[in-house]
């Protein structure tokens, strides 16, 4: 029996990345790698490609192994660079703080320490507020810092930015964990290569993105320099991210690298959101868009706002979005690689309408 489709496939929203699609390249690619046999748990021809690829971006010591999920990449990392007492400095906004229900924590018995970080990046004033108590038995020792890439706010590091960062970890002893969920979009928006902002400016492990950018439920940790991050063999067994039939994730992240389609899908995606951007700013400019205020740049493909509440909530009534700060009518808006301008032209219409009836 073939199972119907039980969506609409012309329904869209602007909630999350992770509401797109699978890429049609990356279901090519899934049928293609599906004839016959292949080695389980990475012995496999594709993740051997991977390997080789992953070297040509981010140096000749980086070592990727393909995990199912973000959280699971995040545990993986930051538990390879970290002893039972250490302690990861990271924003208060930042993902493994706020989104993955305590699984760093749990997982590997380490310590969370966030700063507040208006723009949802760290710097080395705020990295300095916990960056003490090396020594002393009665603290969590400091030995990690996390960077989000884009950030959970939409913003964007320079690569300058990154080195300052892990120039100052790494003269205190600690290790430096990338989250890159949106690591493609970073790279799209800076229109550098990846190893510009990761390995050459000081990372020593990032959490590389896919789902977000169009595969299906596949991430990867990539070590960019395995003498700070150790042990991944073993740790992404336990912490149940390695994946038998691994081929079919493997392939997935090939195709991201093949041709770039990964650069440019998330290319697109930061440009439905300037779209988007450049229009409630003309509606702002000639007061059409009564109460719109923006709270962050819009770096990458993500638009955070502030509007009325009761317009929030009728806005959402017709198209799908997240609150932010509720208390404050802070929304955010999420474009994708499958975002088209007419989608992002319908929702600016419907923004319009209902800022107008408030």
């Amino acid at each position: 029996m073939t199972l119907s489709t039980l969506h609409d496939p012309d329904w869209r929203g602007f909630a999350s990345d992770n509401y797109a699609g699978v890429h049609p390249e990356v279901l090519a690619a899934l049928a293609a790698a599906n004839g016959g046999h292949q080695p389980a748990y990475g012995e496999d021809r594709y993740t051997a490609r991977l390997r080789h690829v992953v070297r040509e971006h981010f140096g000749d010591r980086a070592e990727v192994f393909p995990v199912f999920n973000g959280t699971g990449a995040n545990v993986v990392s930051l538990t390879s660079v970290l002893p039972r007492w250490g302690a990861v400095i990271a924003a208060s906004t930042a993902h493994i703080h706020t989104d993955e229900a305590g699984a760093p924590e749990r997982m590997t018995g380490l310590k969370l320490l966030t700063v507040a970080a208006p723009d949802g990046k760290l710097t080395g004033e705020l990295i300095e507020r916990e960056a003490w108590g090396w020594g002393n038995e009665h603290r969590a020792q400091p030995l990690a810092v996390s960077v989000t890439q884009t950030t959970e706010l939409g913003t964007l590091y320079s690569p300058a930015e990154v080195r300052a960062l892990a120039d100052l970890a790494h003269s205190r002893g600690m290790a430096v964990h990338m989250d890159g969920a949106r690591l493609w979009n970073a790279a799209a928006a800076l229109g550098v290569p990846f190893g510009d902002f990761t390995t050459d400016a000081g990372v020593d492990v990032v959490s590389l993105g896919g789902t977000k950018n169009g595969l299906l439920g596949v991430e990867a940790v990539v070590v960019l320099d395995p003498d700070r991050a150790t042990g991944l063999s073993y740790l992404r067994k336990l912490t149940m991210q390695l994946s038998s039939k691994m081929r079919f994730a493997s392939a997935q992240l090939l195709t991201l690298f093949d041709d770039d389609l990964g650069v440019r899908s998330a290319a697109h995606a930061n440009a439905m959101a300037a779209r988007l951007r450049s229009a409630l700013e003309a509606g702002i400019a000639d007061g059409t868009l009564p109460g719109l205020a923006f709270t962050q740049d819009t770096a990458a493909n993500a638009v955070f706002a502030t509007l009325p509440v009761g317009a929030v909530d009728r806005i959402r009534e017709r198209v799908r979005f997240y609150d932010w700060d509720r208390t404050r009518g802070e929304v955010r808006w999420m474009t994708a690689w499958d975002t088209t301008a007419a989608d992002v032209d319908r929702f600016v219409d419907v923004i319009r309408e209902e800022l107008v009836r408030r």
